[in-house]
């Protein structure tokens, strides 16, 4: 199981594509999978034929695991004796995928493209019939390959290693844990591990921040000898929803689990605040039956969205202060002079937020365009986890579901987020009289540390000025 995304520690194998007896060539796509980023498809590093799955369906497999086996060496190959993996003081980081191979004739180990092999507690399993287990020299990590060299390398094991037993790359931990790091101003490069495959927990975080710690004793790595592993009666069971007459628990993993820590982590870290503003937005509605009608977005998606992001688009030029980031450990206000445009997405595996980078620079047929393609390869869980990263504003539309109004938690890393209620037929009045029309409601919230309430204000104020009467898109951009 490779690290499809940088301190990832876990991945759940959504889907197979192949079965054991099916023929493989480099490169061919294998599973799917889950980490707590998006769901990424997984290549095959060599040709060969499918001799094992090792995990089923809905498993989820720690960094470093074997997950498939693959005879590559001829039909002689599956009579070989099983192989072992060594295990190792700790998890050489940064983590890289294991793929177990039947027989290799030129005694290279083939690793996915971009990645090299990483020595870890993980060990081989045994062909299925092998009459006991014969021990083999340990599989030695390889150095990383670059992503655009289509190549499997010659491996060797690394010279330098920290005094942790750690590679020379980034230390394992899950993102929870880093940010309780940064928190409490404690390097990981110094943490001791204690975790499973070297991967630092919460409570070696708080050891190493605890002022004046006591001397331990600590345990000897384990020597790395070569062990077999038995075979196991059945293939892991994959985690499943237990139910009964009462209630229902359904396990928390993946997408939902890192929305849930992330959410967590801005809620109890950025100061929120939320303001609102109810609007006549009728005007904005024409246009959008207009755009329709017209030739100049002839087959484009045109919706109340699409001018709603162009407006926050426009409000942003006027107000740039608002597309900005907190730097905890530099103690900096962060300007972004672009917008990478967040726009959260309710798909089967949660709530993802990808972004349209570089979105102040698109022309509206460009914006549509661009939302299109983003919200239907959310929908699809093709969303990668690069389409998730960098995002400077969230807009976020719970109006899709009927509802007014809301206080969104900011994303991440970004300083303000928009809701988008309902657009509904209300009285309002209108040139002096109470006339049916379209209303909505907008609530930001933003970060109070670098956003103050007159900013807030202002640009909120902004956004419903555009879409009141949205020839301002025009003499305002």
């Amino acid at each position: 199981m490779p690290d499809v995304g940088e301190g990832l520690t876990e991945a759940e194998i959504l889907k197979w594509y192949v079965q054991p007896g099916d023929t493989v060539e480099d490169g061919q796509i294998v599973c799917e999978v889950e980490t707590a980023k998006a769901a990424v498809e997984l290549p095959i590093p060599f040709d060969g034929t499918v001799h094992e799955l090792c995990f089923p369906e809905g498993t989820t497999v720690d960094v470093g695991q074997v997950i498939i086996s693959v005879n590559v060496g001829g039909g002689a190959a599956a009579e070989a004796a099983p192989v072992a993996q060594a295990t190792a003081p700790a998890t050489v980081a940064p983590a890289a995928p294991v793929v177990e191979e039947e027989a290799e004739p030129q005694g290279r180990t083939p690793v996915l493209v971009g990645y090299g092999v990483a020595a870890s507690s993980t060990k081989r399993r045994p062909r299925k019939g092998a009459q006991g287990a014969v021990p083999a020299a340990p599989v030695a990590p390889a150095q990383a390959v670059p992503a655009a060299v289509p190549v499997a390398v010659p491996v060797s094991v690394p010279e330098q290693l920290n005094g942790h037993g750690h590679g020379a790359g980034r230390p394992l931990a899950k993102p929870p844990v880093r940010k309780l790091a940064k928190d409490l101003g404690v390097d990981l490069a110094t943490v001791v591990p204690t975790g499973p495959d070297g991967i630092i927990t919460r409570e070696d975080v708080h050891a190493a921040a605890a002022p004046a710690p006591a001397p331990a004793v600590e345990a000897p790595a384990p020597t790395p000898v070569a062990q077999p592993v038995a075979a196991p009666a059945a293939v892991q069971a994959a985690p499943v929803v237990s139910t009964d007459a009462r209630e229902t628990r359904i396990p928390v993993k993946g997408v939902r689990k890192a929305t849930a820590a992330a959410m967590v982590g801005s809620a109890f870290t950025a100061p929120h605040v939320t303001e609102f503003v109810t609007f006549d937005i009728t005007r904005t509605m024409k246009l959008v039956e207009e755009l329709k009608s017209g030739t100049d977005m002839a087959g484009l998606r045109v919706n109340p969205l699409l001018l709603i992001a162009k407006a926050v688009l426009v409000a942003v030029r006027r107000n740039p202060e608002i597309n900005a980031a907190w730097d905890e450990a530099a103690q900096e206000i962060v300007l972004k002079h672009y917008v990478n445009l967040g726009i959260a997405a309710a798909t089967p595996r949660g709530l993802l937020v990808p972004n349209i980078k570089d979105a102040h620079a698109q022309t509206l047929p460009e914006l549509s365009a661009s939302l299109s393609e983003l919200i239907s390869t959310a929908r699809d869980g093709k969303t990668t986890p690069a389409a998730m990263q960098g995002g400077t504003f969230t807009i976020t539309n719970v109006g899709v579901f009927g509802v007014d109004t809301g206080t969104p938690i900011l994303n991440p890393g970004e300083s303000a987020i928009l809701a988008v209620g309902a657009i509904k037929l209300q009285p309002w009045v209108h040139k002096g009289k109470v006339k049916p029309r379209q209303v909505t409601t907008l609530a930001l919230s933003f970060d109070h540390r670098l956003v103050d309430g007159e900013l807030g204000s202002k640009f909120l104020a902004d956004v419903a000025a555009i879409l009141e009467q949205p020839k301002r898109l025009i003499s305002w951009a």
